[in-house]
């Protein structure tokens, strides 16, 4: 997968990285509030719905905590968090949260 470039590109991508079961999660504390994807309190097909109810001004960019050169997508409605980044050709949760 080539690195997704706009908000469209990123959306579609990680729509199809959770309708296809292809992700995973990065390893973090405190992942039974910070990443209710990982905890199975929101199943993928949720997660789907609320990134398709977001646009461009809901999403920015910002590196990586330990890999300056990894780009790292947050998407914020108004009552939901969401973090991740691509690694070809996994997409990688950091958080899903309310």
């Amino acid at each position: 997968m080539s690195k997704p470039r706009g908000f469209n590109e990123v959306k579609k991508a990680v729509i199809l990285a959770l309708e296809s079961g292809n992700f995973q999660h990065e390893a973090r504390h405190g992942i039974e509030v910070k990443n209710l994807l990982q905890t199975g309190d929101v199943v993928p097909d949720e997660a789907v719905r609320i990134i398709k109810r977001c646009n461009g001004a809901n999403h920015s960019i910002s590196p990586h905590r330990l890999d300056s050169s990894i780009d790292v997508h947050i998407i914020k409605s108004s009552t939901w968090y969401v973090k991740f980044y691509f690694l070809d050709p996994m997409t990688v949760f950091i958080s899903l949260h309310q």
